[in-house]
């Protein structure tokens, strides 16, 4: 097995783009609490649902390794808010920056994907959490919040889906690049 995909999803939206990933590319796609070591693999590519500010499950998988050469990392966040906002993507970058060595980040391609939520299935802590920051953006001047923090707003307490799997067509053209 040279390709793995390793994924880190809560509520089901990053493990389900790993899965279409995998039928689409016929590589195994296997979740970071279970992922196997990953010094002899040429393509990594790490799916990770954004919660509060991280990359889940990105620190205990790939927090210690480095690429040897001819290894590709290729980093895949999804999240409820919309990477096409250049505002969002630099909160995700921040957030990876955080997680992962700089090196790695230099090395890994990058790309955003959008899921979705269900206030419903969020546990009783998440639920929580969610009800006390939109509380606080409720509060917060119009023109003080960001298009994440409206869209948090709007959405709240409903059930939403943004998943497109015409995103992973990117995703898909990298893997099958050629090695340089």
């Amino acid at each position: 097995m040279e390709h793995i995909i390793v994924y880190g999803s809560q509520y089901g939206s990053t493990r389900r783009y790993a899965q279409k990933l995998s039928e689409q590319t016929g590589i195994p796609a296997i979740s970071y609490k279970d992922a196997p070591a990953l010094s002899d693999r040429k393509i990594i590519v790490y799916l990770g649902g954004l919660y509060a500010g991280g990359v889940l499950g990105l620190g205990k998988t790939l927090g210690n390794f480095s690429l040897r050469d001819g290894q590709r990392l290729l980093l895949v966040t999804v999240g409820l808010a919309d990477p096409k906002e250049p505002e969002n993507r630099d909160n995700i970058r921040a957030s990876l920056q955080r997680q992962l060595s700089g090196e790695l980040l230099d090395r890994a391609k990058i790309f955003h994907l959008r899921g979705g939520i269900d206030y419903q299935k969020l546990s009783f802590g998440h639920r929580t959490m969610m009800k006390l920051l939109y509380q606080s953006l409720r509060r917060t001047p119009l023109e003080k919040q960001t298009a994440e923090n409206r869209a948090l707003i709007e959405t709240y307490g409903k059930q939403v889906d943004f998943t497109d799997f015409n995103g992973l067509e990117p995703i898909i053209l990298e893997i099958q690049r050629e090695t340089i």
